[in-house]
Parts: structure tokens; C-alpha cells; sequence
């Protein structure tokens, strides 16, 4: 792991650490100072010495507070020495937001951040709050179980709600590891200009495509002898032994001929693997079960062994049989690191209803919805752009936006319709984003006329003049804390305890979008950004705009997380 070189960067984490070795005694400051940063992390998790305020109330006040609950733990009759509120005064350090007061208070000790050195520091470096902390080594592979092909390749009529679930959740880790420093791709291949690539590709995935002439059979064939010949081959005479719950993997086409019986117990026990169902048992190998090994080493081959992470982001029905097919390449001699990503299911009460069928009701709510707002202008490419988009983003943030454990409940009925306004997911965050994006061409059109200079440099701004409490919100809620959004699934890679199951809470990042958007909404509608092109307000509206024009890259690096572009106008 290889940490980014700016350390002037604010960030949340490093300075709540600083907060809390501040509040306790020197010799546990030593002590704890002696910690790898993992177990800094996990300690950060257990004891909750501070909170950093996120709610606009709280904000007027406070940025963090460590309340007298946790000051009573620490200090005689709760009283705080004086010369922890020094220290706490002139902390200082790489990541240390500038601190402006630190008080005892009837709900604890609060701490305020300086908010003018804390908007020059961002605004001024904005590059580095817009990417991850740090930047990982490693090679992930991202399988989904649910478009091998068992008899066929899957097609957008045969693929579930549940099941493109999935393939949503992949595509959109693979993204965020990518961002992180992580080589990524993705299996199985699938037949290039097969029904299936193109739904996947009007979603926006960009999912590994090979020929309709390429064949796997040398590496089935690989995969077959590599099982035949393995230790874990149930012999002849073991056969007689009644057949456990996993004795045949579920869905298969038959056997292989002769049958290859895999013991999956003794695969989970010698290689000692955690978390897996103890009923697997054995089972015997079938020709779908091949097909999926064979594409599993052929994406793996060029990767350093001990570098290779394999994520198998699969439904939770199909939990069971992707653990027999883990087991069973565990058994050809594979040793990647394999972890399962489980999603609940997608619920359509009162009825069925495919991803194909699913894509296309989205698609016409959404057309319905901007020719009621915008009449006939609704024609034409440009228009058919935005629908596709706006669809891409309702479908992902309808189906990512809960985690990805539990189930989602969808409602498509078709007089439902799709609102192009109102904090309701993908649409809500694509309208805001384009709100953006047509303030800066009313200002550039300004600039042209010749009613505003240019944005100086930040450097030559007095940033005190904002004064808004949404200001401050959206800088402390979403600008600064977006790099360590943005590591947290490389983090549960590195720190898991190592089970079957992991989870890289693959909600966050359209949760955070949403929330951004409902805050930046209330803000924008409250406060004019571009006012009189009068000399003595030009300060406080170039600091408006360097603060909006950050979040804008904001919006469009989270949204490139999720494989959609920024629209110009919904």
C-alpha cells in the first residue's frame, strides 16, 4: 500500500486519532502510539472517544464532541485538565483539520474546526479529496456466477432481478478498486454482440467480451484431469458412503461419464478455510461446474499467485453451489484468496418480472416522465442519451442503494411512474448534478459578456466570506470525508477477518450521493451563487464557485464509480 504524497490533505480519520490521543494520559498515548494502523483502525472502531457532528444543527455549535459520558470514564468527576484543552488547542499534524476553539460545555467537550484555514486547504487542493487516501497493489478478480452459462449463456429474458443485482454490485466494485490502484477484471467472459453484452452494455458495464469462435475446452479438459488426479477424489471403495446434502451440485446437465467425486470436508479442512457451509460434503462433478473452473483459471493465469484476490459476487440462493465451486477449484490446486459477496434478493410484489422487462418499464416511466416536464423538446439523440442515462441511473441506484446483503423491494407497477425531481435516488442525483453544470454555463456566458472576470486562484481569495452554514456542511459532510469513502472497500480487503463472506458495503457511495444531493439541493435553492457583477461581492461569489466547482468534480468521480456519465440538463 502506498500512501499519496500529499499529507497537508484534511482528513477526518487523522484527525479524530489526534482528538484522542490529546484526551487520554501520556502513557497510554504511548502505548497506543505503538500500534500498527490496522489495529489503530480497529481501536478508532471500539472506543468512541469523539464524534465528528454531521447534522446541521449540531454544526452551528460543534465539529466534534467527545460527550461527558466518555469524559467521565477518563477524568476524576468528569472535570477536563486544562492542559488537555492546550493540547487539543495546538494540535497540529498530516491530516489535522486546524482547530479554532475547544470548550467544556453542558454536553461535553466540543471542538470547532478554524473553517476559513479548512476551506483555503481544500478548495485550494482540491485533487487529492477526490481520490484514495492510498493507492493498493494487488490483482482482483470479480466472478459472477449468474452469467456463466449453464446450458446457454444467460439473455436478458432468462436473467433476474436478483441475479442482475449481482452484476450491478460487481461492476460497481470493480470500479472502486480500480480507483484504488487494484488490477481488476471480470468472469466469465461472455460471446461479444451476444443479447446478453448488449443489455450489459446499455447499462452502462463494459463486461469482457471474447469471439463466438473462442473455446475453453483445453482448460476444461485441464480442470477435468486436475479433479480426476487430486487427493480429494473420493475413491471407488468410499462410494458405498451415504451421499451428504452436497453429494450433486444443484442445476447441472449430468455427470462426466464416469463419475469424479469430490470430497469438499476434506478440501475446507486441510487448506483450513473458515466459513464455509459444513454440509458440503461431497458432490460429484458436473459439465457446468467445469465450464465455470475453466473460465475461473483462464482469468486468473497471468496473475502472481500470492497476489490474486478472487470475489464471487453471487445471490444468496446461489450461495451453496458457488461454495461447492469454490471448494472444487480449491481442489485443482488454485490458491487465490476466494471471498463471497452475497446479495438478498430483489422482491417485485404482485409480480414476476425479468431484468429485460424490468429495464424497459424504467425506460418508458422515464420518457413519460420528461415529455410531461418538457413537451415536445423531448426528441431526437441528445434526448434518447439522457433517458438511457437517467434509466442506468434509477435501475443502479434502485438496486445498490440497500446493502447488499439484505433484499430490495421494487415497485413496478407500470402507473408507478419515475419522478424527475423529489430526493428520490438516481434521478434526484443526476437533476442536481446537471444543476451544476448549468450554473457554470451561466457564468461562463457572464464571462464572455462581460459581467464577471475569471476565478482567481484560490490563494488570492478571502475564504471568511463564507458564512453559510450550508457551505460549511457540504464541505465537512462530503469534500473532505470522499477519499475515505472512497478506501473503505480496499480496507475490508485488507482487514476482514478472513471468512467466506465479505462485506464491502456497496451502498455507500449512492447513499452518499443522495444525501449530497439533499443537501446541496436546500443549499442551492437558498443562496444565489452568481449575484450583481459588483466588484465588492465578486470575492464571496468566486469562493462560491471554487466550493461548487469542487463538488461538481465530486459528483463526477462518484458517479464514474457507478459507470454513469454526468447529463446536461434534466
Amino acid at each position: 500500500m502506498m500512501e499519496n504524497e500529499d499529507k497537508a490533505t484534511f482528513r477526518v480519520a487523522s484527525t479524530v486519532r489526534a482528538l484522542r490521543f490529546a484526551l487520554r494520559s501520556d502513557a497510554e498515548n504511548e502505548a497506543e502510539a505503538q500500534r500498527s494502523d490496522s489495529r489503530e483502525r480497529s481501536s478508532n472502531e471500539r472506543d468512541k472517544l469523539w464524534f465528528k457532528e454531521s447534522s446541521a444543527k449540531n454544526l452551528r455549535s460543534r465539529d466534534f464532541l467527545s460527550p461527558n459520558t466518555v469524559l467521565a470514564t477518563l477524568y476524576a468527576d468528569g472535570q477536563v485538565p486544562l492542559a488537555v484543552v492546550s493540547r487539543i488547542l495546538s494540535l497540529r499534524g498530516s491530516g489535522v483539520l486546524p482547530v479554532a476553539s475547544c470548550e467544556v460545555m453542558a454536553e461535553g467537550l466540543r471542538v470547532s474546526v478554524n473553517r476559513c484555514a479548512a476551506f483555503r486547504g481544500v478548495l485550494c487542493g482540491i485533487a487529492s479529496y477526490l481520490r484514495p487516501a492510498a493507492q493498493r497493489q494487488g490483482c482482483v478478480l470479480i466472478n459472477c456466477p449468474a452469467l456463466h452459462a449453464k446450458q446457454a449463456p444467460p439473455t436478458p429474458d432468462t436473467l433476474t432481478l436478483g441475479q442482475l443485482r449481482t452484476v450491478l454490485i460487481a461492476d460497481h466494485i470493480g470500479a472502486l478498486l480500480r480507483k484504488q490502484g487494484y488490477t481488476v477484471s471480470f468472469c466469465p467472459a461472455l460471446p461479444e454482440e451476444s443479447d446478453i453484452i448488449n443489455f450489459l452494455r446499455m447499462l452502462g458495464i463494459d463486461w469482457l467480451a471474447v469471439s463466438d469462435s473462442w473455446s475453453n475446452e483445453d482448460r476444461e479438459e485441464k480442470m477435468k484431469n486436475a479433479l480426476e488426479n487430486c487427493t480429494y477424489r473420493e475413491q471407488e471403495k468410499e462410494k458405498w458412503k451415504r451421499r451428504s446434502k452436497g453429494d450433486e451440485m444443484e442445476g447441472g446437465d449430468g455427470g462426466l461419464g464416469e463419475d469424479v467425486r469430490i470430497n469438499l470436508k476434506r478440501v475446507m479442512e486441510e487448506v483450513e478455510l473458515h466459513g464455509y457451509d459444513p454440509s458440503l460434503g461431497t458432490c460429484t462433478v458436473q459439465r457446468d461446474a467445469l465450464s465455470h473452473l475453466a473460465q475461473l483459471d483462464r482469468a486468473v493465469a497471468h496473475y502472481p499467485a500470492a497476489m490474486a484476490t478472487v470475489l464471487h459476487v453471487t445471490s444468496c440462493q446461489d450461495e451453496f453451489r458457488q461454495q461447492q465451486t469454490a471448494m472444487l477449484w480449491r481442489a485443482t490446486g488454485a490458491t487465490a484468496t476466494q471471498r463471497l459477496v452475497i446479495c438478498g434478493p430483489v422482491k417485485t410484489p404482485g409480480t414476476q418480472m425479468s431484468a429485460a422487462q424490468y429495464l424497459q418499464l424504467r425506460r418508458a416511466q422515464m420518457k413519460e416522465a420528461s415529455e410531461m416536464k418538457y413537451g415536445d423538446q423531448v426528441e431526437g439523440q441528445t434526448w434518447d442519451d439522457i433517458i438511457r442515462v437517467m434509466t442506468c441511473a434509477t435501475v443502479r441506484f434502485e438496486l445498490l442503494s440497500t446493502v447488499h446483503t439484505s433484499p430490495v423491494t421494487l415497485d413496478v407497477q407500470r402507473e408507478g411512474g419515475v419522478s424527475t425531481k423529489g430526493p428520490r435516488g438516481g434521478v434526484f442525483v443526476m437533476y442536481n448534478c446537471a444543476r451544476l453544470h448549468t450554473l457554470f454555463s451561466s457564468y461562463e456566458k457572464g464571462v464572455e459578456q462581460g459581467l464577471y472576470p475569471e476565478v482567481p486562484a484560490g490563494t488570492e481569495l478571502d475564504f471568511s466570506a463564507l458564512k453559510e452554514e450550508g457551505e460549511w456542511l457540504l464541505l465537512f459532510n462530503y469534500l473532505i470525508p470522499f477519499s475515505e469513502l472512497l478506501d473503505q472497500s480496499a480496507q475490508a480487503l485488507e482487514l476482514d477477518g478472513g471468512g467466506a463472506r465479505i462485506n464491502l458495503r456497496t451502498e455507500q457511495i449512492c447513499r452518499f450521493l443522495v444525501s449530497l444531493s439533499k443537501d446541496f439541493s436546500s443549499y442551492y435553492n437558498r443562496v444565489h451563487v452568481l449575484g450583481e457583477p459588483l466588484p465588492h461581492l465578486f470575492n464571496q461569489m468566486f469562493c462560491r464557485l471554487l466550493l461548487l466547482k469542487a463538488l461538481r468534480e465530486l459528483y463526477h468521480n462518484a458517479l464514474d464509480s457507478l459507470n454513469l456519465p454526468p447529463i446536461p440538463q434534466l
